[in-house]
């Protein structure tokens, strides 16, 4: 026999995830040429801007000097055409010259400066394709398998470019879950009660553990929520960002997560031990006057640990039995024990909302 426990619980709803990368990154190749080297080991973790591959410089360094040589021509032709432009218009002046000659000069002029501007952009360009010979991590996370190796030919441009290798971003990293339309209704009305807030306004905790650990390890928080159900299955996606500092958490992977429900509240707990059934009825035996056990309707609630919230029927005085309750008949006198209900270990961490 023993009173029930009362504690301060809170709601978490279940979901199978998927775990996925917050960001991946494609590595193709920004210009052709022969591979000379490779630079990263496959599998290892990189940081943004790591040397991972080098195309062959070569053309490229020729290209580059002869877009330099062409903007110093460019220079000098500019240079030539400002002078000739002044003389013309002294000339002009003095009525030496006809203002014909005069416009043609300044026009010759103009030509060289737009001569000018082109050769610039060409050297900017070719400077590009050379700074693009060395590919570098676009962002930190790891890398996959080589898909080049040295000697190879890649091949550049939007759509025959030559994918090099992938990069997965490991930390942090998002999990997927798809609720159905009974739950996405449940959190709607929640938050317009006030109960529960949206997770599109606040951060909604979250829990995850993978398939071989115990308890709840990964604490994170839901941080995006679609914009509509799919039509053909009913269901809406949500995702939840989770820490990922020792990369025990993998892409790919799946997971059981649990996603805050309704706000803490004081929950009267007895083990499932002590439930038993009447016909549709769920009951439980308490110690009426003078230790005589009586049956007492209640309404169960949600599971926690070993223990079940009693949603109504039990106050927190009654005296519950908890053990030996197969034997008792109605109307039989027992001879109580005083025991106790022990609180899941997981209660204060993992139940209860802070």
């Amino acid at each position: 026999m023993a009173k029930p426990l009362v504690r301060e619980v809170g709601e978490w709803d279940e979901f199978t995830a998927r775990l996925a990368a917050v960001e991946t990154v494609e590595l193709r190749a920004r210009v052709g040429g022969y591979v000379e080297s490779v630079t990263f080991a496959e599998g290892a973790l990189v940081r943004e801007g790591d040397l991972l591959l080098v195309i062959d410089p070569q053309p490229y360094e020729a290209a580059l000097a002869r877009a330099r040589a062409e903007a110093d021509a460019a220079t000098a032709r500019l240079e030539l055409a400002r002078s000739e432009e002044a003389r013309a218009v002294e000339l002009a002046r003095a009525a030496l010259i006809s203002a014909q000659e005069r416009d043609s000069r300044q026009q010759r002029r103009a030509e060289a400066e737009a001569e000018l501007a082109a050769a610039k952009a060409a050297v900017r360009e070719a400077t590009l394709d050379l700074g693009y010979c060395q590919v570098r991590a676009p962002i930190s996370g790891r890398i996959g398998r080589r898909l080049v190796t040295r000697g190879n030919l890649v091949s550049s441009g939007e759509r025959e470019a030559t994918l090099l290798a992938t990069i997965v971003a490991v930390d942090p990293i998002h999990a997927y879950i798809t609720a159905d339309e009974q739950a996405y209704l449940r959190y709607l009305r929640m938050a317009r009660e006030g109960t529960r807030p949206s997770p599109r306004e606040v951060r909604t905790p979250a829990r995850l553990r993978l398939a071989d650990e115990e308890g709840w390890p990964h604490e994170g928080w839901v941080d995006f929520v679609d914009n509509q159900l799919d039509r053909a299955t009913g269901t809406i996606q949500g995702r939840a960002v989770f820490s990922n500092r020792d990369g025990v958490l993998a892409p790919g992977l799946f997971a059981q997560l649990r996603v805050r429900g309704a706000r803490p509240y004081t929950a009267i707990l007895v083990p499932e031990t002590a439930l038993g059934t009447d016909q549709e009825r769920r009951v439980v035996w308490v110690l009426g006057d003078g230790d005589v056990p009586v049956t007492r309707d209640v309404t169960p609630g949600r599971q926690v640990g070993m223990l079940r919230v009693i949603a109504a029927g039990l106050t927190a005085d009654d005296r519950v039995l908890i053990n030996g309750t197969a034997r008792i008949r109605p109307g039989m006198r027992v001879k109580p024990v005083e025991g106790s209900i022990e609180e899941p270990a997981d209660l204060a961490a993992v139940e209860t909302i802070d």
